[in-house]
């Protein structure tokens, strides 16, 4: 399993950035004497004869989108290449292991996968039976594997170049935009993040030299961007501010933009002013809702008049807030729903959100901290194994039509490249017609006023 090629990583979907999973365990395959080939197939598409090739097949898939990607390649390389193991690792492999294990992989690694896929490799090289903690397979259960990895810096050098990827733009200006993380999982245990039935709140900090020499090498590639895609870049607030403290001293035109929770951004708001001189563009925050009883169901950590707050603070700082969402779940209505849009709107935020935002719909996978609620029998139905999701039905059937809807809207408006203001307030129109009133696009679109420039990716954030 030495030779070029018999080993293949296989990235699938990381929010348009290279693919950082791929680069971290290729970098520690080649440290340990292999030579594995990469292929991120968000940009480029295996061929038979490499599928066919490889003696060990990796394939990561960090969220839902990437796992349904990767099952389709996992099946077409069973098909090709029969003999082949074929492992998932990531998120959301560990997870959904037992519908995965049935006909499609041979394995499949969550939480901090390097060692385990490793030591995998290393089984299978020397012909050994598996039994590794941190690897599950049909023959032996395993949970997640949570210990400090020896981290690396990530190689980058087989991957398809920056120019492939999503890019920061500002108005009609674009900058090539770079990916890293400064730590693993996270402290927080919001109960429908797939990242808490597989850390249950730990979290890892990776090395500042290694942070640093990866963001190094992208701006050596002509990076003048990067994205922190920390699942809270503030889990740790001491070792974020180090690594951007230290970026600007290197590199002061580069800017950055990081996922940080609301509750952190009114907690540690003393380091908002430096974060910006720093260089921060933006800062995503999972606001979810503006409904308390969905917070409270989701144990987010804050409530709609925290998020309220945190969006003045940030306009007063002078750092955008791009908010993720989850408007569809079980406890919002179709009420809470228009107010979470009339909030956007009276505000004029409506540039803040990418209009795919408007759409999401609670997942709920295999191992859910949802499952253990003690009210989950009343709305929690069968697992759908095929979707990675537990089935449910929102008690007011308007909900799960309108969702339907807008996430037919606004994939039709991605497709087209539609104005994202004109497709909020079709969202909106669909929403107030399903309490039997009518709503012109038109005039409100005429009427929304000036539009800011703000900066943003520009590919949309997908789960």
């Amino acid at each position: 399993m030495r030779a070029p090629g018999d080993i293949l990583l296989i990235s699938c979907y990381e929010l348009g950035h290279q693919p950082f999973h791929l680069a971290s365990l290729s970098a520690m395959l080649q440290q340990a004497g292999y030579s594995p080939q990469t292929i991120d197939s968000a940009v480029e598409t295996p061929s038979d004869e490499v599928l066919r090739q490889a003696t060990f097949i990796g394939i990561s898939v960090p969220m839902h989108t990437a796992l349904r990607l990767g099952e389709q390649i996992a099946r077409r390389a069973r098909s090709l290449n029969p003999a082949a193991h074929i492992c998932l690792y990531g998120l959301y492999a560990l997870l959904n292991a037992d519908h995965l294990l049935q006909t499609t992989i041979d394995s499949a690694i969550g939480g901090e996968y390097e060692t385990p896929l490793l030591k995998l490799i290393a089984s299978l090289e020397q012909g050994e039976e598996i039994s590794i903690p941190g690897v599950r397979t049909r023959q032996e259960e395993s949970g997640p594997w949570i210990q400090l990895t020896s981290f690396v810096v990530p190689e980058r050098r087989q991957l398809p170049p920056l120019e492939r990827y999503a890019r920061l733009q500002v108005g009609q200006s674009l900058r090539l935009a770079g990916y890293t993380e400064t730590t693993r999982g996270c402290k927080h245990t919001c109960l429908h993040c797939p990242i808490t039935p597989v850390y249950h709140g730990r979290f890892f900090a990776i090395p500042v030299d290694i942070v640093l020499a990866d963001i190094r090498a992208q701006v050596e590639r002509g990076a003048r961007h990067i994205t922190f895609g920390d699942p809270d870049f503030w889990n740790g607030p001491t070792h974020a501010m180090r690594i951007i403290r230290a970026l600007h001293q290197e590199f002061p035109q580069v800017t950055f933009d990081a996922t940080i929770k609301i509750e952190h951004l009114l907690k540690h708001r003393h380091l908002l002013a430096e974060t910006r001189e720093c260089g921060c563009a933006f800062i995503v925050s999972a606001v979810e809702s503006l409904n308390d009883a969905v917070l409270e169901h989701l144990k987010k950590g804050h409530s709609a008049s925290d998020v309220i707050e945190a969006f003045d603070l940030m306009e007063e700082v002078g750092i955008p807030l791009r908010p993720s969402l989850l408007p569809f779940s079980p406890w919002e209505t179709l009420e809470s729903y228009q107010r979470l849009l009339d909030f956007f709107e009276q505000h004029h935020f409506l540039e803040h959100i990418d209009p795919v935002h408007l759409s999401i719909r609670l997942l709920i996978p295999p191992g859910s901290a949802l499952l253990e609620t003690a009210d989950s029998h009343e709305w929690i139905e069968d697992l759908d194994p095929s979707a990675y999701t537990y089935r449910w039905r929102h008690p007011d059937p308007r909900m799960d039509e309108l969702q339907e809807k807008v996430a037919a809207l606004v994939e039709e408006a991605e497709r087209r490249k539609a104005d994202p203001i004109e497709t909020f307030f079709q969202a909106k129109a669909l929403t107030l017609a399903a309490q039997g009133q009518d709503f012109s696009v038109a005039r409100a679109t005429r009427n929304y006023g000036p539009r800011k420039v703000l900066p943003h990716l520009t590919e949309s954030w997908f789960c």
